[in-house]
């Protein structure tokens, strides 16, 4: 859910379960061809806690990513984790319409996998495994929650309307709600500024800065410190940055104050090509 999760639930959380990379499809003309390789490092409190590979492939009428992580360091030595994370969808009038979302997280000898199909934004089987235990004091997920939402993975990147560059304060107009299988929530995109950003190895280039704002719906503890923590922070940011041949941008950094040092994900590749248009034949 958030930085303080990653002892817990280990890395993939921070790289694209519920809180820290947002974002979502906006309406427009279809999206060329691109694929992105990126590599990421998280720290907390200036000290690296984890390590994660992400890759993205954008074509005319699908989509697909996968990312895998491990904690590193310290939290290595004191039980570890890893995980991996895959969804694949359609690109259907520029938007994303999500298909299947898939994670499964092992933190020392605790391991879960949750699995989802969708259809045309609605969540059509979900299951987690091994079943968790039933919380009472756990708000209910309606099946109502469970319309016109996105999955984490899909939530992770963003689709920008128009001809215009997509690297503008335009992308950051965003809300969106998702569902990661055991919640349901909202994210709100604003704008705060644009960067020039360098990775040590790949992109050099425009970046744009949004404020993230979290409303949990549904599937959460009200009396979570961490829900409470990110529901009132009004200071997270993702730095976005576009995937080559596409309108597609993807996070190059996440910025999470937390109440024990700065919670940071950034990219130390994120490296895009535009693929090769294939041509349709009958």
């Amino acid at each position: 859910m958030s930085a303080f999760s990653i002892p817990r639930r280990a890395l993939v959380p921070v790289l694209c379960a519920s809180g820290i990379l947002v974002a979502g499809a906006a309406a427009g003309p279809a999206s060329a061809q691109g694929q992105l390789n990126a590599a990421y490092e998280v720290s907390l409190g200036g000290l690296v806690i984890g390590k994660g590979n992400w890759a993205v492939a954008v074509t005319e009428d699908t989509y697909s990513a996968a990312v895998n992580g491990r904690t590193t360091g310290l939290l290595a030595s004191i039980g570890g984790g890893s995980g991996t994370a895959t969804a694949q969808g359609r690109m259907t009038a520029g938007q994303f319409v999500p298909v299947s979302y898939v994670t499964s997280i092992l933190y020392g000898k605790k391991h879960e996998t949750i699995r989802m199909t969708l259809a045309n934004g609605n969540i059509k089987e979900s299951s987690i495994t091994p079943e968790p235990p039933v919380n009472p004091d756990r708000i209910p997920v309606t099946e109502a929650h469970r319309q016109a939402v996105i999955d984490p993975m899909t939530g992770s990147l963003l689709r920008v309307a128009g001809t215009g560059n997509p690297v503008g304060p335009e992308a950051c107009r965003n809300k969106v709600s998702i569902f990661d299988g055991r919640m349901r929530y909202d994210l709100r995109l604003e704008y705060r500024r644009m960067e020039t950003i360098t990775a040590k190895k790949g992109y050099h280039g425009p970046a744009v800065v949004c404020g993230v704002f979290f409303t949990p719906v549904s599937g959460y503890v009200p009396d979570r410190f961490a829900i409470k923590y990110l529901a009132e922070r009004r200071d997270m940011e993702i730095t976005f940055a576009p995937i080559a041949g596409t309108r597609v941008l993807a996070p190059f950094r996440i910025k999470i104050p937390t109440p024990i040092g700065a919670g940071l994900v950034e990219a130390t590749e994120f490296s895009s090509v535009a693929a090769t248009r294939t041509a349709k034949t009958n």
